[in-house]
């Protein structure tokens, strides 16, 4: 640990070490999400598992948005940096058992396993970030996170695409192992033993609770559009769901360390913070998951070459969390970094709203870059944000309220937005034949249509793509007046930041 009256060079190499192990942790999680898609199908013949081929990745996002809450009540109670080493290391293992599964149900079992680990890594890594560095300093290097998201949306699919096609599907979960190891061997040496102390017990309670509720809200956003909207197993879990929330409360008012402290819903910068999350992960994960899609039908490019086209969303991205976070340094400019995103966002999905068959590359590429600078100003800058407003003590619970409602957020937009895509194309494509194949809720069948349907079929598609985007508008203008209510966060009397351990020259 430093001394004040060290030179500050070592402590700036201890914190970089630090924020090193952090961001491929970070990195590892995020492509965990991504990288398995390309994947999915190769992984379905060789396991001989079609009907089971979505259960791989829900079952990630499940485990790892149930445990949210707990990994970070827990980091709060027993020191973030013992928890952070046990999840990633959870995350570790499950990724060998992924990568050595022989049946589907074996990769599903460590998929549940992979996401217990990778969410905790998720809001560890967030609540970490705050023990090691000033307040004003948070927004900063929470940006560089940020930015991790975008680049894994991206390379996280090229990358599943090569390791299927080039080596073997088992690699997208392989890889994790020697990035892993690394991201392990610094954090051990440079990260601080912060947090802890709390002597109380666990709530067990609470925790189920929770994550009985984060287990409906990802099935139903999930499997509504697979199962049906008014199903009785959807109809079941949406009710399900709202007695578990309403019975949340009470069991949290009686535990001696909630995990999720009934105070924190009472600040206004907390909840709505959270809110903004949810929308603004919405629109961003509905843009990153449907427009390479959008890019290999409608201008019939490759998945490699999509990930080019969407070099303008990601450059966008990267620029403005770098330059937020910057901005976020002076408190008191969060809430006008907040409301300029999430309009500049708003802009963006305005203008792709208008997307057509015959819309141009260079005009696509503004809308993409636009977009891009807007989804960037906003996700890191609500963590900094929340993190600056309570005490020290609640820094990981306060982290994994609003990590929560992002994940919630990230599949409720993403299933929404599929569900309004495919009824939407099924709709303005009513009358095409069926014959040669072609099906609505298959928009790849386009190219067994002959050339007079198929332009009609992907005009279909690209209007189709636009509604879906055009829904998102009242969420993120609902999201900006939620920002323009925030009050400037006035964090409790705290602790000088936990440094981290000097970094030793192997590893700084």
């Amino acid at each position: 640990m430093f001394k004040t009256r060290r030179s500050p060079e070592p402590e700036a190499r201890g914190v970089a070490a630090a924020m090193t192990a952090l961001v491929l942790v970070v990195l590892l999680a995020t492509l965990d999400q991504t990288i398995v898609a390309t994947a999915l199908p190769r992984i379905a013949a060789d396991l001989d598992g079609f009907d089971g081929i979505a259960w791989i990745s829900a079952a990630y996002l499940l485990a790892s948005t149930a445990v949210t809450p707990l990994w970070g009540k827990l980091g709060d109670m027993f020191g973030r940096k013992t928890l952070y080493l046990v999840s990633t290391t959870v995350f570790l293992i499950a990724s060998a058992a992924c990568g050595l599964a022989q049946g589907l149900p074996e990769l599903i079992g460590a998929r549940v396993l992979q996401g217990l680990g990778g969410g905790g890594m998720i809001v560890l890594t967030f609540a970490l970030v705050g023990d090691i560095v000033a307040a004003e300093e948070r927004g900063r290097y929470q940006a560089m996170f940020g930015s991790v998201y975008g680049v894994a949306s991206i390379v996280g699919p090229l990358l599943g695409g090569v390791f299927t096609d080039r080596l073997s599907w088992r690699w997208a979960f392989l890889v994790n192992l020697p990035v892993g190891v690394i991201a392990l061997v610094i954090a051990v040496r440079v990260l601080p033993a912060a947090g802890g102390g709390v002597k109380a017990r666990i709530d067990y309670a609470g925790a189920t609770v929770l994550a009985a509720i984060a287990t409906g809200l990802v099935l139903v956003t999930s499997f509504g559009g697979r199962w049906g909207w008014g199903s009785p197993a959807i109809v079941g879990l949406v009710l399900a769901t709202v007695a578990l929330a309403a019975l949340l409360v009470p069991v949290e008012r009686r535990a001696a360390a909630p995990v999720l402290p009934i105070a924190l819903l009472s600040s206004r910068t907390v909840v709505f913070s959270a809110l903004i999350g949810f929308v603004a992960n919405a629109a961003m994960f509905s843009v990153l998951v449907y427009l390479p899609t959008y890019l290999q039908i409608v201008d019939g490019v490759s998945a490699t070459l999509s990930g080019v086209h969407m070099l303008p969303l990601v450059a966008g991205l990267v620029l403005s969390q770098s330059l937020a976070g910057r901005w976020a340094a002076q408190v008191e400019r969060l809430r006008p970094i907040l409301v300029s995103g999430l309009l500049i966002n708003l802009a963006g999905l305005l203008l792709l709203s208008t997307l057509g068959a015959a819309t141009g590359t260079v005009v696509l590429g503004g809308y993409f870059l636009l977009t891009g600078i807007g989804i960037g100003m906003v996700p890191m800058v609500v963590l900094t944000a929340v993190q600056n407003s309570v005490p020290a003590a609640d820094i990981g619970a306060a982290s994994a309220v609003v990590t929560f409602a992002r994940s919630i957020g990230a599949a409720f937009g993403v299933a929404v937005f599929g569900a309004l895509l495919t009824s939407g194309f099924a709709a303005r494509t009513a009358d095409l034949p069926r014959l040669g194949g072609f099906d609505p809720a298959r928009p790849e069948s386009i190219a067994r249509l002959s050339a007079d349907a198929r332009a009609v079929a992907l005009d279909a598609f690209a209007h189709a793509t636009g509604a879906g985007f055009l829904w998102l508008a009242p969420a993120l203008a609902a999201g900006t007046v939620l920002a323009l209510l925030l009050k400037r966060p006035r964090p409790a009397p705290a602790q000088e930041p936990t440094r981290p351990a000097e970094a030793r020259p192997a590893v700084s």
